[in-house]
């Protein structure tokens, strides 16, 4: 497998799509419902609530919903990591990394407010990749943050990117306090148009939209299938670390800043972790995106290529016994 998506062949995408089915196929064998959480906001409980009495509270359709946006992911991902020349040649690995991860822990498949969230930071990271050497940063930066402020109305723990896009014009933009000023307002845009709607509309309840911020230590894993998902998450990303950070003098400033922007999304993801954590591990998968494009490294470097291949079945059959035992029990 690691031969074939090493390649960047057209035909890979129909192969990234047969991958996809034989890793997330347990998410068809029951009508799972989508999940709700304590931590969902406004959009995503309104969105629900509007699907509601056309599919009901679960079926199948939330479990094609939930594959169709995880394969788009990957996708996505793919092509903007090849776009930006994140690795040296052109490839696939990108994808099958982000298949892979994303179903380490079984419940990272379900439909939910986080995988919504984790869609629109792919966006986001690409966005923010623009901002670099860009004459119109204001208005590409103005059009990120309109994004960052839907995600807390979507999953209130998100409010945390806010650090991110403040770090990111820290690492892709000379210093002008304009540009913090105009993210500020591309920020609270959406918080401002929601809330004349709801006036607008007589359903004005304002203390729905904010959210309510409290820091917890993260939960300990509660099997040896969730804490063999959390080592095989460890683990092949600090490989991958390791040969960026070995390549990392061949590579253009720009791609070094784009693998900082990573970095960030990922610390921040890690505080989010510690912001009203609940009551299972939805939030760790805002981390799934950097931590798939180190996988992707890890498959990339090395010279032996035994290495590669074995780490890559390693994680299959880890995620093929996880996923479809699951769903056995």
């Amino acid at each position: 497998m690691i031969g074939v998506f090493r390649q960047k062949n057209p035909g890979n995408a129909f192969v990234l799509l047969i991958y996809a089915l034989i890793l997330k196929f347990p998410i068809f064998l029951h009508s799972a419902a989508p999940l709700r959480q304590e931590d969902d906001n406004y959009l995503y409980r309104l969105l629900l609530n509007t699907l509601r009495p056309v599919f009901g509270e679960r079926g199948y359709f939330y479990a094609l919903l939930a594959f169709l946006l995880l394969y788009l992911q990957a996708s996505l991902l793919n092509r903007i990591a090849n776009n930006v020349k994140l690795l040296p040649k052109p490839n696939y690995l990108f994808g099958m990394s982000f298949l892979l991860v994303s179903s380490l822990l079984p419940e990272w498949n379900q439909f939910s407010s986080t995988l919504l969230v984790n869609f629109c930071l792919i966006w986001i990271w690409y966005g923010m990749v623009k901002w670099y050497n860009n004459s119109r940063a204001m208005g590409a930066i103005f059009n990120t943050c309109l994004l960052v402020g839907l995600l807390p109305l979507l999953y209130t723990p998100s409010i945390g990117f806010v650090v991110m896009v403040v770090l990111g014009i820290f690492i892709t933009r000379p210093l002008r306090i304009g540009e913090f000023v105009v993210a500020l307002i591309g920020f609270l845009a959406p918080f401002y148009f929601l809330m004349v709607v709801m006036y607008l509309t007589d359903n004005w309840k304002p203390e729905e939209l904010l959210p309510s911020i409290q820091f917890h230590l993260p939960r300990l894993p509660a099997s040896l299938w969730t804490t063999g998902g959390m080592l095989l998450l460890v683990v092949p990303f600090l490989v991958g670390g390791y040969f960026v950070q070995d390549n990392l003098n061949k590579m253009l400033i720009q791609v070094r800043k784009i693998w900082s922007l990573l970095l960030v999304i990922m610390l921040v993801g890690l505080l989010v972790i510690l912001v009203n954590p609940g009551e299972n591990y939805q939030h760790w998968m805002l981390s799934v995106i950097p931590i798939s494009c180190f996988h992707a490294a890890a498959y990339y470097y090395p010279d032996r290529k035994m290495f590669p291949l074995i780490l890559h079945w390693l994680l299959f059959a880890f995620v093929v016994a996880a996923n479809y035992l699951s769903f056995a029990l």
